[in-house]
């Protein structure tokens, strides 16, 4: 019969809106993409695990009719399905496609074209089609999945099979995976048309199942029309396989339009049931297995980092097992045949993708289709390959020098010491001292990032507050590097608290001075970074430093004009509002201008203010209120500015505050208030 035209209703356009394309075929009543015994389409497949054959289950015998009246019902022809009919014609046709994209359905399809109540027998590929034959009638079409050694056929075994095909008015699909060269070699050996399987628009795939499955359109909708904006491409990424897709769909009809489940939801849950595959598929081939960790690390970065990581875990692994020959577990198995595996493959295995767009913003990346599935294989590894753990802290604790790495590399430690229930963390010491300098900040991702978790959180204050006081220098800038407020949630009280322990045990080394420059980072950054609160916090405990001796002291000065030369805005609003900001503020002032080395940083801030508020009143009140106290405190380096501006060319900012502030100095009267 021909082909129905698939009738497009309100669900349709939905989810075309939702996807932001022009068109998305839905077929209520027509055909969608969905496998039988293995799959492809569906949620069930069965394929060899490390890229070799693997001995399963004869998959032979009639192919039942409601499995082919859904699978036609679902189908969403893929792009080289007219090909694959012409080439039908010759009653034997070879189909190459990869794993999990819609082969099989495609292949049911083909055979089950034009005909109303079709019979179709599926042959195991492990039968030598050689002796093989059709029955003499009753048989519309035979699908061979996969036979072992495509290149044990030969031409008239195929020829011989064409004519007692065409006698019994059947045809037959031998459906391949594909590999380079391969669709050229076997078209020229076997002598019959080989069509290389495309597959089909993965959001067609979800939308078919989704209608095809939906007793209720309007709730189905209405489910849809409540997803968050970038949900639907969060579920339905780009390159996502159909049976990915059909997944989908099946998720969304039994979770979330049946059992209220969000979009968000839906997406963890099927992380969660894509992760244990990817691990079993990955786990008897340490090549396999290194890009699955990489990708879990580093994926949505660049392809090379993902790639050069894998090959660094694999190298590791190779050093360890030479200096002890007696280690076991998955590290025995990294041949070089699967150190080959085309990218495509691997990736395919591991349910990953690449993403590369041309133009102004370039991309070449490499992640998960599901990005969440990155949680559950780090329970499942930590959990069943425990001997993994140290080898992983070793090969993390030496990312790149990008920031991003080095941020991706510490969470990745985190979520090992989240998943081993904080045991992982008594390796985070031997990290942290590793020869490598990025070591220390990989540490401090992982510690800012295990505070706020419950699981974690407790063993990672203990470990910075032993830190802070540590005499060993990388662990102390792990301690400084965690209290940066963007990577956890130290919290303000915390960080401050810290960082005044790693200043009151510095000694006047160089290596001790690299630590001060990093908590001298680590103020600015949460100055800036913070709200009025936490920016009151900060310059209320750096008031109390400026009464010590020592680093506290000298770290205060150096630091408070980074911060007075920021956000003036903010300044001038506060001084005139908060007194005890105001109170805290004249005292660093006046303190960094005592000392001798930050004595011109601050005159210069000062200047600034003075040349910003002229013209403006609310500025100009703060800059009165800030000279007030610093006159009342009579700091010395407060008189030595007021000079300088004194005796300073006229086009000096600040010419007459600081000549009535000097004034009022020098009669030591109190100043008039303003108007």
């Amino acid at each position: 019969m021909a082909a129905e035209v698939p009738q497009v209703g309100d669900l349709d356009t939905l989810v075309a809106a939702l996807a932001g394309r022009e068109m998305v075929v839905v077929a209520p009543h027509g055909t969608v993409n969905t496998g039988l015994v293995t799959g492809d389409q569906r949620q069930v497949v069965s394929t060899a695990t490390e890229g070799g054959t693997t001995t399963g289950p004869m998959r032979q015998g009639p192919v039942r009719a409601r499995y082919l009246k859904t699978a036609r019902r679902r189908f969403v022809r893929p792009p080289c399905f007219e090909d694959a009919l012409v080439a039908l014609d010759s009653n034997i046709a070879v189909l190459i496609g990869e794993p999990g994209t819609g082969r099989e359905t495609h292949a049911l399809n083909l055979l089950a074209h034009g005909k109303e109540e079709p019979v179709l027998v599926q042959v195991d590929g492990a039968v030598n089609l050689s002796r093989w034959g059709p029955r003499a009638q009753g048989v519309h079409g035979y699908l061979v999945m996969e036979p072992p050694d495509p290149f044990a056929l030969r031409a008239w075994d195929l020829s011989r099979l064409e004519t007692l095909l065409a006698d019994a008015g059947a045809h037959l699909v031998i459906v391949l995976a594909d590999a380079p060269g391969l669709a050229g070699g076997l078209g020229d050996h076997l002598g019959v048309p080989v069509v290389r399987h495309r597959p089909p628009d993965s959001r067609k795939v979800f939308t078919a199942h989704l209608s095809d499955g939906c007793s209720d359109e309007e709730a189905c909708a209405q489910w849809l029309k409540a997803l968050e904006p970038g949900q639907l491409d969060e579920l339905l990424p780009e390159g996502l396989p159909p049976r990915h897709a059909a997944q989908a769909a099946e998720a969304v009809l039994r979770l979330g339009v049946a059992s209220g489940a969000s979009g968000a939801e839906i997406v963890r849950l099927l992380a969660r049931a894509e992760a244990p595959e990817v691990v079993a598929r990955a786990q008897a081939d340490f090549a396999l297995l290194a890009h699955l960790l990489s990708i879990n690390v580093y994926g949505g970065l660049h392809r090379s980092v993902v790639m050069e990581r894998a090959g660094d875990l694999v190298c590791l692994a190779g050093a360890g097992r030479e200096q002890d020959p007696g280690a076991r577990g998955a590290r025995e198995h990294s041949g070089d045949a699967t150190r080959q595996r085309p990218l495509c493959e691997t990736l395919r295995l591991l349910g990953a993708h690449r993403v590369q767009r041309a133009g102004k913003e370039a991309t070449d990346t490499v992640s998960f289709f599901w990005p969440a599935v990155s949680e559950p294989v780090w329970e499942i590894l930590c959990r069943d390959h425990t001997e993994l753990v140290p080898l992983l802290h070793t090969w993390l604790a030496g990312p790149d020098h990008e920031a991003d790495q080095i941020e991706r590399a510490g969470r990745a430690v985190a979520a090992m010491a989240v998943a081993t229930g904080g045991r992982s963390m008594g390796l985070l010491r031997d990290l942290a001292l590793t020869p490598s300098t990025l070591a220390p900040e990989v540490a401090a991702w992982c510690l800012a990032s295990a505070v706020h978790d419950p699981v974690t959180a407790r063993r990672a204050v203990d470990l910075l507050e032993q830190w802070s006081v540590a005499s060993e220098t990388p662990l102390r800038k792990a301690v400084a590097y965690a209290c940066h407020s963007d990577r956890g949630r130290v919290t303000d009280e915390q960080a401050l608290r810290w960082l005044q322990r790693l200043m009151g045990t510095s000694a006047d080394d160089a290596e001790d001075l690299s630590v001060v420059t990093v908590i001298t980072h680590v103020l600015m950054q949460r100055f800036e970074a913070g709200d009025s609160i936490a920016r009151a916090t900060v310059l209320r405990r750096m008031r109390d430093w400026t009464e010590s001796d020592g680093i506290p002291s000298l770290l205060a000065a150096l630091t408070f004009p980074l911060m007075a030369s920021t956000d003036l805005a903010w300044w001038s609003d506060r001084i005139r509002t908060d007194a005890e900001l105001a109170s805290n503020t004249v005292q660093l002032a006046g303190h960094a201008l005592n000392e001798s080395i930050t004595f011109v940083d601050m005159r210069d801030v000062l200047l600034v203010w003075c040349s910003e508020a002229d013209g403006a009143e609310h500025r100009t009140r703060a800059l009165r209120e800030l000279l007030d106290g610093l006159v009342v405190a009579r700091q010395p380096g407060f008189l030595r500015w007021l000079l300088a501006v004194e005796r300073g060319p006229d086009t000096i900012p600040g010419k007459e505050p600081a000549a009535r502030a000097l004034a009022v100095w020098r009669g030591n009267t109190p100043m008039a208030q303003p108007d």
